[in-house]
């Protein structure tokens, strides 16, 4: 009797796995065919779609399938009740980003990079991808009948993953931008000899996709600073050419009447001044992309159920826009993967960041910040900030921690001037070996949140 009760235990257990494994990696299977897609029509041996397709096609993402799939999906699900439950999804996302510089730190001392690659070594480290390929992973996960998120996968996983979008998008546009910076040392250098001061063709069509395939026009945002080590110089100043560049602060005030003596009173400190000139020079208004402002959107009339009642639920008077943006929204997944499959077809460029430390960026990135991940959100349920008994949302938590290195970071990468052909091969084999590290993590988070009561 014990032996048969065993044996039945045994085997259920056997097939629970067997399931559990399955509807983890048969999604991922979903992705990767998606991209192969992409990649023989992309390839230049057989070049059937040609680059500059892609590239409108990545303007469409940018444009108008993600922002349909935020603003459908998010203004849903919005409340001001979720509101106050959701708080922990962008301070992970901040935490994440902590712990992956503190991670990228430790690479840096140990694999010892060139000395001007130490701060891509950390934000290529820190920073994943927490937009387009976890809105694709919860696309295919959920599109499978037996997947352990239960009703509502889609549509709760679409509104945690846009929820994030702020506090990523915050985090592009001040901390990466500002560490993407070029090193002043290396930039003084090239600066001496004119002639080998290198630009990127003006042609958009060598562009190459993965600087425009998360940030399409990216060309028409570049700044006279946007290229110089600027807050090096503004802070440091250490030649009279530095100086040249930082913008003279008119502390006289508009009538230029004032005696020398108020001017004294009235001026700044020389540290508050450096201050907001960099603040100035920051791209803060960049923030105010289109899926930001579906974003935005979506969370004003999500938490005003008079405008809610609008465009949400059987009735609404404007019920058919909604389910417009719905079926145009329903083009996002396939073509981000198609798109990736794309800018995979263009092969890895040559970079001089070191063997070494190319692996221990993606081991760090992809194996062992999500162990960190995990430990984070357990700590962060037991001290109860999670939704009670919402699987998905410590999935999409723990999703923060093991995507590769957002492709966003190439584009910033171009618009800097900065390592350019490294943050490309970084971006190009995270995502090679991604496909593992992520069949291998989603298998494990499966296994975690059978455990969490639906």
């Amino acid at each position: 009797m014990i032996a048969r009760y065993l044996t039945a235990l045994y085997e259920n257990n056997v097939n629970s796995s067997g399931e559990d494994v399955m509807s983890a990696i048969v999604p991922l299977m979903k992705l990767l065919t998606l991209a192969l897609i992409g990649l023989v029509l992309a390839h230049p041996k057989t070049q059937i779609i040609p680059k500059a397709t892609f590239k409108l096609l990545s303007k469409l993402v940018f444009a108008l399938f993600l922002p349909c799939l935020i603003f459908s999906e998010l203004g849903e699900s919005m409340t001001v009740d979720n509101l106050a439950h959701w708080w922990f999804i962008p301070v992970n996302v901040l935490v994440s980003t902590v712990v992956g510089c503190i991670l990228g730190y430790v690479v840096v001392i140990i694999c010892r990079p060139p000395p001007q690659f130490n701060r891509l070594t950390i934000i290529m480290t820190a920073f994943g991808n927490t937009g387009n390929l976890p809105l694709a992973v919860v696309g295919t996960v959920c599109h499978t009948s037996v997947n352990p998120f239960g009703p509502h996968c889609n549509s709760r996983g679409v509104a945690y993953v846009s929820f994030s979008q702020w506090a990523s998008v915050i985090l592009v546009y001040t901390l990466v931008y500002h560490m993407m910076e070029p090193p002043l040392e290396y930039y003084e250098i090239v600066e001496e000899g004119v002639e080998i001061v290198e630009e990127l063709p003006v042609n958009n069509i060598s562009r190459p996709l993965l600087v425009e395939a998360e940030w399409p026009g990216i060309e028409d945002k570049e700044t006279e600073h946007s290229k110089t080590p600027f807050i090096a110089r503004v802070f440091k100043s250490i030649s009279s050419v530095s100086q040249s560049t930082v913008p003279d602060i008119d502390l006289s005030g508009e009538s230029g009447e004032r005696s020398p003596r108020s001017i004294r009173c009235f001026a700044e400190p020389r540290v508050v001044r450096r201050m907001r000139i960099v603040a100035e020079q920051t791209p803060i208004k960049h923030i105010l992309q289109p899926p930001t402002i579906a974003s935005l959107l979506a969370i004003i009339i999500g938490m005003v159920p008079q405008l809610k009642s609008f465009f949400f639920g059987y009735d609404a008077p404007l019920g058919f826009v909604t389910n417009s943006l719905e079926i145009v929204a329903a083009a996002m997944v396939p073509s981000v993967m198609l798109i990736l499959g794309g800018m995979l077809a263009e092969g890895p460029n040559e970079s001089t960041l070191g063997l070494r430390t190319t692996i221990g960026i993606s081991v760090t990135r992809l194996l062992l910040l999500p162990l960190f991940g995990i430990g984070i959100v357990a700590l962060a349920d037991k001290l109860n900030f999670l939704v009670a008994g919402d699987r998905m949302y410590r999935f999409i938590l723990l999703m923060q921690y093991t995507t590769p290195s957002a492709i966003l970071l190439g584009a910033i990468a171009s618009f800097r001037g900065y390592a350019v052909s490294e943050a490309s091969a970084l971006i190009f084999w995270q995502h090679l070996f991604a496909l593992f590290s992520l069949s291998l993590y989603i298998v494990i988070y499966f296994k975690l949140l059978a455990y969490i009561p639906l």
